[in-house]
This record gives C-alpha cells, sequence and structure tokens, in this order.
C-alpha cells in the first residue's frame, strides 16, 4: 500500500450517527464517526488507557471514552476532558459511490 493511499473501509450506511464504528486500514484500527453525514475517522483507542473509544458515547462532536470518561474533538482529536491529555490521531475521510475511504499515511 503506497503512502497517502485512500482505501475503503466501509459503506456510508454502516456508520450510523451518533454510532462509532471500528474499522481496520493499512493495520491501523480506527473509529469512523458519522456527524451530520460528515465522516470523520480518528484512532479507535484512548491515548489516556487501553480502551476502545467505539464502546463510548457520542456526544455532539466529541466521544466520550467508556473507561474513565476522558472526551476527544471527533474533528480534531483534540483532548478536551481530562484524564485524556493526549490528543488522538485523525485521518483524511472521503465518501466515493457510496463508500467511506480514508487516507493511510
Amino acid at each position: 500500500m503506497a503512502e497517502g493511499e485512500f482505501v475503503k473501509v466501509a459503506m456510508v450506511e454502516d456508520v450510523q450517527p451518533g454510532i462509532p464504528l471500528a474499522v481496520q486500514a493499512g493495520g491501523h484500527k480506527l473509529a469512523m464517526c458519522n456527524i451530520d453525514g460528515e465522516m470523520y475517522a480518528i484512532d479507535e483507542m484512548c491515548t489516556h488507557a487501553d480502551a476502545s473509544l467505539c464502546d463510548g458515547d457520542i456526544e455532539g462532536c466529541s466521544i466520550v471514552c467508556p473507561l474513565h470518561f476522558g472526551s476527544f474533538d471527533i474533528k480534531t482529536g483534540e483532548a478536551l476532558d481530562p484524564p485524556a491529555c493526549v490528543n488522538l490521531k485523525t485521518w483524511e475521510t472521503k465518501v466515493v459511490e457510496g463508500e467511506v475511504h480514508v487516507r493511510i499515511n
């Protein structure tokens, strides 16, 4: 896989609003999020503890870790609430003919 290549990770209908979807792309575990019809990809694991953000809740544009309730901005990856203090990586996405693609770099 070439650096910067977009890879298909899901169909649009698989990424329901308010429900993070765990996907894998290029060996990376990601959480796909649908915010007002826009697709966002962030690292799946909380930066504070070993917990899947896909088990957490989406509240507006943030995702809340199910373990210690730290939260992150889905659009920017910014850590918003303690104990989370390290930002998440975000991944560029695009939708092509109903398929959600993520740029792997």
